[in-house]
C-alpha cells in the first residue's frame, strides 16, 4: 500500500481543502444511488466526526452511524449489516475487521492513512517493547493491527485517562504509542510512570500556543475546546481537554457563545448540530506570517469523497482483509478496552 509521506502530508495539511463543488441535486442523486447500493449490498456506513460534511449528512441520510473511534468500534460488531462501509482512515477499517472479522469491510480508499500509523512501524515497535518487558503495553487506536497485536491494551482518547488510572492503580508501569503529546497529558493527569514513543498528529501538532492567545484576546468569551493530541503549550490555555465526542458535548453543555476548537475541523458539523445558536472558530494552526491560520484538516481523512463511496460499493474493492492469526493477537487488547468500557 502506497502512503503520503509525512512531510508531503505536513506540506497538504497547511493548504485548506476546497470546498464541495456538487450542487443540490447532484449531491441528492449520488446519495440517492450510494442508498441503494448499501441496501442492496447489505451494508451500512460508519463515519468518523472527521469526515466532510456531506460524507457525514450522506451518513445520515443511510441510517449509518457517526462517531468516534470506540464508538465507530462497537457500532460495527452488533449491527445486522454483513458488509460495513468505515469512511475514515486505514487504521479504522482494520479495527472493524478485527473486531468483525466475519464481515466484508470496505475502506473508500486504501491509501488513507494516519501520520500516527506511519510513524509507529510494527518491527520497530515489536523491538521497543522487547527492550522494556517490565512494562505493560498500551497503544492508542491509532495504530496499525501489527501494533495492536503487540499491546496489551488498546485505547482511544475517549477512554484513555481511565484505563491509564486503572492501571497505575495497580501500579504497572507502561509502555505508551504513539502519539506523544497524548502521553504527556496522560502522564500529567494520571501521575503514571509512562515510556512514550515519539509519535505524533500532524493536525494537532501543528496547533500554536501564541497564536491561540492572541486569537482568545479577540473572543475574550470564547470557551477554548481541545483535544488531548496537541502540544501541552495549547493545552495549557484549555477550558476542556477532550476526545471528539467529549468536546462536541462540552460544546453543547457550556453556556459560551462562541467556542474555540482546536480539533480537526470536520467536528464542526456535529458541534453545529449539538449547539445551532453558537459560533465555532478553529485554533490557529500557524502564526501572523502564516498562509492558513486555522486549517486544521487531515489531508488522509479528505482522500474519502462520495465518487470513492460509490465506486467501492459497485466494484468491491478496497476491502481490509488481515491474516486471521494477527486478527485474533489483535483482538484481544481491543476486548480489553470494550470490556472496561461496558463495566464502567
Amino acid at each position: 500500500m502506497k502512503t503520503l509521506d509525512l512531510a508531503a502530508a505536513r506540506n497538504l495539511v497547511s493548504e485548506c481543502p476546497p470546498d464541495n463543488l456538487l450542487n443540490h441535486k447532484e449531491k441528492l442523486d449520488i446519495f440517492a444511488e450510494i442508498q441503494q447500493l448499501l441496501q442492496q449490498q447489505n451494508a451500512v456506513m460508519i463515519t468518523h466526526y472527521y469526515a466532510e460534511e456531506v460524507l457525514q449528512e450522506l451518513t445520515e441520510a443511510t441510517d449509518g452511524f457517526i462517531g468516534d473511534s470506540l464508538d465507530m468500534a462497537r457500532f460495527g460488531i452488533d449491527h445486522p449489516a454483513t458488509t460495513l462501509l468505515v469512511t475514515g482512515v486505514h487504521f479504522m477499517g482494520e479495527s472493524a475487521k478485527i473486531l468483525s472479522p466475519q464481515k466484508r469491510v470496505l475502506v473508500p480508499d486504501l491509501n488513507a492513512t494516519c501520520s500516527m500509523d506511519i510513524g509507529c512501524p510494527g518491527d520497530q515497535f515489536s523491538v521497543f517493547c522487547d527492550a522494556h518487558p517490565d512494562r505493560t503495553v498500551v497503544v492508542y487506536a491509532n495504530t496499525s493491527a501489527a501494533v495492536k497485536a503487540r499491546a496489551d491494551w488498546v485505547v482511544t482518547s475517549s477512554i484513555a485517562v481511565p484505563i491509564i488510572e486503572h492501571l497505575h492503580a495497580q501500579g504497572k508501569k507502561i509502555l505508551w504509542a504513539p502519539d506523544k503529546h497524548l502521553g504527556h497529558y496522560l502522564q500529567h493527569k494520571t501521575g503514571a510512570d509512562m515510556l512514550l514513543w515519539d509519535g505524533a498528529c500532524i493536525v494537532h501538532e501543528a496547533f500554536k500556543a501564541n497564536a491561540l492567545i492572541q486569537l482568545k484576546a479577540q473572543y475574550p468569551t470564547a470557551a477554548v475546546l481541545v483535544h488531548p493530541e496537541a502540544p501541552a503549550e495549547v493545552l495549557t490555555f484549555a477550558d476542556v481537554i477532550g476526545s471528539t465526542t467529549q468536546l462536541i458535548k462540552a460544546a453543547k453543555t457550556m453556556p459560551n457563545p462562541i467556542c474555540i476548537v482546536g480539533t480537526e475541523q470536520g467536528i464542526f458539523y456535529k458541534m453545529r448540530q449539538a449547539a445551532p445558536e453558537k459560533q465555532f472558530i478553529l485554533a490557529p494552526t500557524g502564526g501572523n506570517s502564516a498562509t492558513c491560520k486555522s486549517c486544521a484538516h487531515c489531508p488522509w481523512m479528505k482522500m474519502n469523497s462520495l465518487e470513492k463511496i460509490s465506486h467501492v460499493l459497485q466494484h468491491g474493492n478496497n476491502a481490509i482483509e488481515l491474516d486471521p492469526a494477527l486478527i485474533e493477537r489483535a483482538r484481544q487488547p481491543l476486548d480489553r478496552m470494550l470490556s472496561f468500557a461496558r463495566e464502567r
